[in-house]
Order: C-alpha cells, then structure tokens, then sequence
C-alpha cells in the first residue's frame, strides 16, 4: 500500500490545504508554524505552482487533494470559489473539519448543502471572513454600542485574483460580514449600483443596506482604483469610530464626559481669533481621542488559531458557516439589486 501523504494519527490537529495560490500560500506559510498543528501537505491542481511553493515552504505536495484527504483532520479549501462546494463536500464526507475561504460557496444551494453535509458529520465550518480578526476591529470591540451608521471603503487595484466573481463576491463580502456583526440585526432592505468595467462582472459597486433596528451601512467596493483603501467608519451616539483595516489601527472620537450640553450658547470652546458668531469649535477641547488597537498579530494567523482551537476544543467557530451563508445571502442580494438597478436604468 502506498505512504499516506500525511502525518502519524499523534498529531494535535493534522491539517491540510487544498489550493496554493496567492491566498492559500499565506494558509500553508502561518500553518506550518502554528502550535498544536502538523501541516500533513497540500494540493495544488497546477504541477509548476504546486513545486514551486513545496520548495518555497518544504511542505509536501500531494498528488490529488483526495489523497490529501486521507491523512488529515481537518483541511483549508483555498480553492476558487466556484469549487468549495465541491471539495469541502469531498472533505466533510469523511468527517473532515473544514475552514472554507470566502464567500463559502458560489451559490446559497451550494452553502446549504456544506451546512448539511457539516451537520451530518458533525464537524466544524469555518468561514474566512478575516476582517473580524482585523487589530484595528478587535480593538474597536469594547466602545462599541449601538452602531447607527457605518460607512466602508474598500478600494484596490485591478489583478486576475478573484476575478473570477463579481467585485461584491470578491470583496464587498468582507464588509457586508463585519458590518452584520457590528450591528447584530437581520437585513431587511438592500439599494445597490454597480459597473462592470474590466472584467464581464461588476467591477465597481455601492449598496446601502438597513438593518432591523434602523441602522444603515453604506458599502463601495471597487477593483479597478488608482489607490488602495480599506476604511470603516462607525458612528453611535456615543462617538465616531474610524478604522483603517489596511494599517490594523483607528481612533475613537467621543464628546469629554465633563462638557456641558453643546446646545447652550456659550458652551462650545472656539479657536482663537474666530469672529463672534462665526467661531468654529476647537475640536480638542471638544473632544476625546482614543487609539484603537490590539496585540500587534497577523490576522489570517489569529484566523488559523481561532479555527484549531474551535476544532480541538469543540467551541463555536468565530465565523460559522451559518454567518457565511448569511453573508453570501447578502451579496448575492447586492448583486441581484445591481443587475436590476442597471436594467432599470439603461437607455430604450
């Protein structure tokens, strides 16, 4: 009988990674060095990609990601997103744990046949939205109260990865998962409007989504930018929180506790030199800065621990697969709203 590609059954968590692309490189370079994993190997559907990053990470290649299957616990589907269904059902058949890359699947037929599939077998999904392990949204956590505005920019420049989707699909889907569970309330009304401008699918698109409760978002996302951006604003009555995801950091801007009501005549301190009537308010006497922030730690890798430990310690995963069906729900909601805002639009 031939040698499993894996690891002795001692291992804490044995663990393997199907798709070895840009994204699923990063999964296989964090996975090695994880505490309590043993990365059993990979699979990569293309021989040159798949050697060159064997040699790059001294990390087994298999020949078939079936044959990947049979040494591992539990497996990262880093495939394109139109073949998650089809592997992580190869994965769960066997009662393989599994961490799936965003968006779960392509459609919500194939989300809800994971989500059995998982459910049968009784193992974990994940989901790989890795903005909610974002520094800068982990340390926006604790001032956080009763969302009633939050405004994402997410902008990049154009590249062949996940072009494959449309732009909500590749990237507004990160935002529409963490704007959902800043807020916590179900979505009850979608706007959206979007282009295609490179590519056959939307390339640009806005959507304005409101929550039950009466929280509003306002997402951009957009593939084909000059610069790159990725910003969350979030306004509550008890301040403004600013997020910039790309740098894991923000600042919390909040009225000082001690101020009098702002509304009185008087009340407001002006910058000096401001003309009566006139004088703009001295946004420092106003105001409280807080620094936002948590323990400088890559993001995928908080992700990876987060997925082993619910895994070995049979907790809830951060991001469920139920999250992540909602979350495609969602998007593909989005787009739905912009074919028809399009159609509705064009010139007879």
């Amino acid at each position: 009988m031939a040698p499993r590609c894996g690891t002795p059954p001692e291992a804490p968590l044995r663990l393997g990674v199907v798709g070895a692309g840009s994204l699923g490189f990063h999964h296989l370079r964090i996975a090695r060095e994880l505490e309590r994993v043993d990365l059993a190997g990979f699979y990569e559907i293309l021989p040159e990609r798949a050697a060159e990053v064997s040699r790059a990470l001294g990390v087994r290649a298999c020949a078939s990601y079936r044959a990947l299957l049979d040494g591992i616990d539990a497996l990262i589907v880093a495939t394109p997103t139109r073949t998650h269904a089809e592997v992580a059902a190869a994965a769960l058949a066997r009662g393989i744990h599994a961490f799936i890359e965003k968006p779960i699947a392509a459609t919500l037929g194939e989300a809800d046949r994971i989500l059995a599939a998982a459910a049968e077998a009784g193992v974990t999904v994940q989901v790989g939205h890795v903005e909610r392990f974002n520094t800068a949204v982990l340390g926006a956590r604790p001032y956080l109260e009763t969302p009633l505005f939050i405004e994402s920019h997410r902008l990049a420049q154009f590249t062949e990865r996940g072009s494959d989707v449309a732009v909500v699909l590749d990237l507004m889907i990160h935002d529409v998962d963490l704007v959902a569970s800043l807020v916590g309330a179900p979505v009850e009304e979608i706007q959206a409007t979007g282009i295609p401008v490179l590519t056959d699918s939307v390339d640009i698109a806005n959507a304005r989504i409101r929550f039950r409760g009466g929280a509003v978002a306002n997402l951009t996302a957009s593939r084909v930018s000059a610069d790159r951006m990725r910003k969350l604003r979030i306004f509550q009555r008890s301040g403004y929180l600013s997020l910039d995801l790309a740098a894991g950091k923000g600042e919390f801007l909040r009225l000082k506790r001690e101020l009098p009501a702002l509304a009185r005549p008087g009340a407001v301190p002006a910058a000096d030199g401001a003309p009566a009537g006139e004088r703009p308010a001295d946004l420092a006497a106003l105001v409280e800065r807080i620094p936002l922030g948590a323990e400088p730690v890559e993001p995928l890798r908080r992700e990876l621990e987060s997925f082993r430990d619910a895994v070995l310690g049979g907790t809830p995963p951060v991001v469920g697969g139920g999250e992540g069906r909602d979350a495609l729900a969602t998007a593909l909601a989005i787009e739905e709203r912009i074919m028809t805002h399009v159609a509705h639009t064009r010139t007879p």
